[in-house]
């Protein structure tokens, strides 16, 4: 009996390859909203990460991207944050109340932070920063930016800026990469940040 004809497996292979890619896109916007709404366990385990980090000397190494002494990016996961807080609690022997992580993951319902340190000769060398996140062929802007106007002075003369700021989500695969790119107000790159999400929490 003769097998298919070229022209039908031709169709077949089209359409399993359209097939594989729609559900890689579903998976990983499903990753996505898995990453931002931790479940129950996870919650736990970073309550439970946060509590132990008291104890290290140097913690929060998982989410920062270090680049020049001085310059360097922490990416802000809800896990993450939810660490921060349980951390701090636990300076001062006190629980994160249930209603205090409800509030802290609602805040970071759809969209992803980064605590950004930058470096320059100037007090107000950051206020016009632009700040894009690359993904893939995608450049996507910030849903929220906070640049320090003036930036805090230190030794040898430099200032240290601390700029904040807040991408959606919808088109970032939690077990992809990025590239944090700062631009100035002329539109001339300053720094990138390569930045592994599957690395982190």
């Amino acid at each position: 009996m003769a097998g298919p004809s070229p022209a039908v497996t031709s169709r077949a292979q089209a359409l399993a390859c359209l097939v594989a890619v729609t559900m890689a896109a579903i998976t990983a916007s499903d990753a996505a909203a898995a990453w931002l709404a931790l479940t129950d366990k996870l919650q736990a385990e970073a309550l439970r990460t946060g509590q132990k980090s008291i104890t290290a000397d140097v913690w929060g190494g998982e989410w920062r991207i270090e680049h020049a002494p001085g310059e360097s990016v922490t990416v802000i996961t809800p896990f993450h944050r939810l660490a921060i807080a349980a951390r701090n609690a636990a300076f001062e022997n006190r629980p994160v109340k249930p209603a205090d992580q409800e509030e802290i993951l609602s805040a970071l319902k759809d969209r992803l932070l980064f605590s950004v340190h930058l470096t320059g000769r100037r007090e107000d060398f950051a206020r016009f920063y632009a700040p894009r996140l690359l993904v893939h062929d995608l450049e996507i802007e910030p849903a929220f930016v906070q640049n320090e106007r003036t930036a805090l002075k230190q030794e040898g003369g430099t200032y240290l800026a601390r700029n904040t700021y807040a991408f959606p989500v919808k088109d970032i695969d939690p077990r992809g990469k990025a590239v944090l790119l700062i631009r100035d107000q002329d539109g001339h790159p300053v720094i990138r940040f390569a930045i592994d999400f599957a690395k982190m929490r």
